[in-house]
């Protein structure tokens, strides 16, 4: 598990493809002795294990489900990455829940600068909507942000000049692709749901606030 807190900026070293899978190597400033063989890292918001390390570089398998859900498919060396190491169960959670399992692709609609703060907007798949909520959480390319505004297939976040700076967003452009990993909690609360509409015929205001969620 993630909290969707950028610990650093890699860069792309090199990208390997081997037939639909691949390898990333990725330049890092993550102390490479407390990392381990088998660790998890997120790279742009996927959650990716170390299979080598060394040089001041880390290098991870991606498979073909990875590539085929993520933007990896775009990238070229020089790239900067966004990285961190999954949480410890004592760290304070400051983003929010993220897997490291990306959703969907999203492509960058708009940019536009507010106040030293840049608002970008989104198109996404309209079929995972129902897990965006305005003010809600998501992550974007792995970072922890809050939805400004939701539509049926379009959603807005505000990034402020410190997330800006610390980030691979500070140089996004419109036309831009990234990854998109919605809240997991709605996840679980749309299974548990759909379950209970099997078992009791429907979905009722007091079946949600029976479990607590209303």
């Amino acid at each position: 598990m993630f909290t969707g807190l950028i610990e650093t900026v890699g860069e792309l070293v090199s990208i390997e493809r081997r037939g639909a899978s691949g390898s990333l190597t990725v330049k890092t400033s993550l102390p490479l002795d407390e990392i381990r063989i088998g660790d998890s890292i997120a790279i742009n918001g996927a959650c990716l294990t170390v299979v080598r390390k060394g040089g001041g570089a880390v290098t991870f398998d991606v498979s073909p489900e990875t590539i085929d859900r993520t933007a990896f498919k775009n990238l070229k060396s020089g790239a900067p990455l966004n990285m961190e190491r999954a949480m410890r169960l004592s760290d304070r959670l400051d983003g929010h829940l993220v897997s490291g399992h990306v959703d969907c692709v999203a492509t960058i609609t708009e940019r536009r600068e507010v106040a030293n703060n840049i608002v970008f907007s989104f198109r996404f798949p309209a079929e995972f909507a129902k897990y965006i909520a305005a003010k809600g959480s998501v992550a974007i390319d792995g970072i922890s942000l809050t939805v400004n505004e939701v539509g049926a297939d379009s959603f807005s976040v505000n990034i402020i000049p410190h997330t800006a700076s610390k980030t691979t967003l500070i140089s996004k452009r419109v036309g831009d692709e990234v990854n998109i990993e919605t809240d997991l909690l709605c996840r679980y609360l749309e299974r548990l749901l759909a379950g209970k509409e099997r078992n009791q015929g429907g979905v009722t205001m007091d079946l949600l606030a029976k479990n607590g969620f209303i």
